[in-house]
């Protein structure tokens, strides 16, 4: 289903997409506040979605970016890493990028603004390629 040139997730495809980016930023050792400031959802829709219990969730297309951009941060770094614990660990590790400037990605990503956590995704997928955040 496509509108306004947007990819739209079905319920069922944005619940399932919610609860596994869920799982990546508890995996991250995100805060609930910082989980909820990332993907723009509440901490009633949070909680629902770490125990599995979101069905039909519609997410709106901002929510939907969002879930993407975790899914994608978290694909590029198992592309990067081979070590598991790398992968969940790169995000919380403060980080001396220039663009970083000494604070972890998930500091970043936590901002709540989506240019953050697109900008976040940038560099974290640029270590695909030039071997550092």
């Amino acid at each position: 289903m496509e509108t306004s040139n947007h990819a739209v997730m079905s319920r069922q495809q944005a619940a399932v997409a919610l609860r596994v980016a869920v799982r990546i930023l508890r995996g991250w050792q995100a805060t609930v506040q910082q989980a909820c400031r990332i993907l723009r959802v509440s901490p009633a829709t949070y909680y629902s979605a770490s125990r599995d219990q979101v069905s039909g969730r519609r997410l709106d297309l901002d929510q939907q970016q969002r879930v993407s951009l975790v899914l994608n941060i978290h694909a590029s770094l198992r592309t990067v890493f081979t070590n598991p614990a790398n992968v969940s660990s790169f995000p919380v590790l403060k980080n001396d990028n220039p663009f970083f400037d000494g604070r972890s990605p998930l500091d970043i990503m936590a901002q709540g603004d989506l240019i953050s956590l697109y900008e976040a995704y940038k560099r974290i997928d640029q270590m695909k390629w030039l071997g550092e955040a």
